[in-house]
């Protein structure tokens, strides 16, 4: 299409303004003296050996970033994806940096993606991906204050973890891909900076399919003295490879001998659910022991019991299989991928709890067994100083006192009940220990947690266990994440969705030729009961429950009826809530309620917590007077 002549003049007028405005002159002048001062020998510099330069440097995506006109921006907004400027760190923190080198820094640039294979078929453009990053780099117990040169740098083999999440209109997220970056190529570039692609491979079933490609800008500030050679940098990854390899090759050699010893004690052995290895999302097997970490929250979490009720707001999703079949699929996920999707299998949340639980200072291990019907089960287990054994439930935050059934006493004596969902154990873990359940009876009401009596529990050797799953032990083993606190404003969510179940109730009645009246004060009142619910979810205490009450009989007349109905949801989404209550017939009841001087009230609550993860708290209520 072609431009008018006043049109084009305008055009011109605006690109050379820009380029005056960040004094591209300049820059080029440099990457020419630059280029001639690093190669004088190579005669004549060519154009595309110079727009490499250019591009090497940065100087034309800066160009382009900030190029915008109208029709484009109208157009990404039009098709759903707003126009997100490049949320870069600006000139003055960047010249900062350069100025003062008093920490190392690696700052990484996702400038776009291209070739998404699930986005192919779809009518809408890809989403804005780029992201900027300014990580800081630093060596376990070293002086984060020192700047560190190449040959330092070149000994942090912790790679870049990329998550990439999809999310549909109806706030469900998808796990797209889960890669690892060696980000240490960039010692090698000129001026210690590179640019590159980056194929991202699908997860699970389809870890071995291209996902679709990332374009990544890797530079580093400040840049070191002295730039390391490609050579330098491949030899020592393969070093590490070799290294990491033979570790597990010895690891697997000692898990088969030890679970040969394990299937000459019993020959029942070979039924229980013993599980040494699992796969991740990219299917890779890992040791189990790996997916467990000491993870402190900070100051994010109070306790481990609210620990326990963050984990149990993390959705429970199965790995998605293709094809039919009651099959399970099998797909444990890496921290990072589990807190990024927000949902995960029992596998996944009972890991997490139970790195959480460490991190509070609890003896706490992974138990695998069954659940009734023998259905395959993950949860967590705490010993404490005086033997008490408890089971932690991650996926509801419920706690049970575990006491074992003797069965050598007499046969009239009293016996405790079971007071958990569990029948069977097979193994327990955590991040040093490893031991299989050699007791006569796999059943979770005999069992006796005495992992001192080697007679009931067959323990791995620690230092194996340490020699693949330690710190630093290999470089196979994904960083550990903190907690991201939250970003939601609490109040502000509770705001929004109340006046959108306020609207749908509104509709509803509407529909029914009913009128609707509000009682404000009443739905103010409501506050503390959802607070109490939200207390005994977290604690197991309930507390507040008087003073609801009397509270709401002040607020209810002599000769009128109140009626309450409280729900739970792990999420904001207002008409799947409001569809999900109305399929309760007593919340119905109420939403619907006719008779004399009927006033409504709804209360919704949105507490947060790390990660964004939401327990939300939704109370309709109604006072009325019965005309028979």
């Amino acid at each position: 299409m072609s431009l008018p002549p006043e049109k084009t003049s305008e055009l011109k007028q605006i690109i050379q303004s820009h380029l005056k405005k960040i004094n591209i002159h300049g820059k080029i002048q440099e990457v020419l003296a630059e280029t001639a001062r690093v190669d004088p020998g190579s005669g004549r510099l060519s154009e595309e050996d110079f727009r490499r330069a250019l591009q090497r440097r940065g100087i034309i995506d800066d160009v382009m970033k900030d190029l915008r006109f109208s029709q484009e921006k109208a157009t990404k907004t039009a098709s759903g994806f707003p126009s997100k400027p490049f949320s870069h760190y600006g000139d003055k923190e960047m010249t900062e940096l350069r100025q003062n080198p008093s920490r190392q820094y690696l700052h990484l640039q996702v400038l776009g993606g291209k070739a998404f294979l699930e986005h192919l078929q779809e009518p809408e453009p890809l989403p804005d991906m780029r992201e900027n990053f300014l990580l800081e780099l630093c060596r376990d117990n070293a002086d984060g204050g020192k700047v560190m040169d190449a040959a330092s740098m070149l000994s942090i083999c912790d790679p870049i973890h990329f998550v990439l999440i999809k999310t549909d209109i109806s706030g469900e997220t998808t796990l797209v891909s889960s890669y690892f970056l060696d980000w240490r190529t960039v010692l090698s570039s000129t001026n210690s900076k590179t640019c590159f692609a980056v194929e991202l491979m699908g997860v699970g079933s389809e870890c071995k399919v291209p996902a679709g490609v990332l374009t990544v800008n890797l530079e580093l500030y400040p840049p070191p003295a002295v730039n390391l050679s490609a050579d330098v940098i491949s030899t020592q990854q393969s070093l590490e490879r070799t290294r990491t390899a033979e570790k597990d090759r010895l690891f697997l050699v000692y898990a088969k001998q030890w679970w040969r010893e394990f299937l000459e004690i019993r020959a029942s052995h070979q039924s229980k659910l013993v599980k040494i290895f699992a796969q991740d999302e990219n299917g890779v097997n890992r040791p189990v022991c790996s997916y467990v970490r000491v993870l402190r929250a900070g100051r994010l979490l109070e306790s481990s019991r609210h620990a326990a009720r963050f984990v149990s707001l993390l959705a429970h999703e199965r790995a998605p299989m293709l094809g039919g079949g009651t099959g399970k699929q099998e797909q444990w996920c890496t921290l990072m991928a589990f807190l990024c999707r927000g949902k995960g299998d029992c596998e996944d949340h009972a890991t997490l709890l139970c790195s959480l639980l460490l991190g509070f200072g609890l003896d706490a291990y992974v138990c695998m067994g069954t659940k009734a019907k023998g259905v395959p089960h993950t949860w967590v287990m705490t010993r404490g100083t005086d033997g008490t054994i408890t089971f932690w439930e991650s996926l509801t935050a419920h706690r049970y006192l575990h006491r074992p059934v003797d069965p050598d006493a007499p046969p009239l004596s009293p016996q405790p009940k079971p007071s958990s969902p569990y029948r069977t154990v097979g193994c327990v873990f955590n991040h040093q220990t490893f031991m299989a359940n050699c007791q006569p009876s796999d059943s979770v009401e005999l069992c006796v947690f005495d992992f001192q009596n080697p007679s009931r529990w067959k323990a791995m050797s620690e230092e194996a266990l340490r020699s693949v799953c330690g710190p630093g032990s290999c470089t196979s083993l994904p960083p550990l994440p903190p907690l991201c606190a939250p970003s939601l404003d609490p109040s502000a969510a509770s705001n929004q969705l109340e006046m959108e179940m306020r609207y749908l109730v509104y509709e509803h009645r509407k529909d029914l030729d009913l009128g609707t009246v509000w009682d404000d004060h009443l739905c103010y009142l409501l506050s503390s009961a959802l607070s109490a619910y939200e207390m005994e979810r977290c604690t197991g205490v309930s507390c507040g429950n008087e003073e609801f009450q009397d509270a709401v009989r002040r607020a209810v007349p002599d000769g009128q009826t109140f009626k309450g109905f409280p729900i739970h949801f792990l999420h904001r989404n207002a008409r799947r809530a409001f569809a999900t209550c109305l399929r309760s017939p007593f919340c119905e009841e109420i939403i619907c309620c006719r008779g004399d001087s009927v006033r409504l009230a709804v209360r919704v609550w949105v507490f947060v917590y790390p990660e964004n993860a939401c327990a939300v708290w939704l109370m309709f209520a109604c006072k009325y007077r019965s005309v028979l």
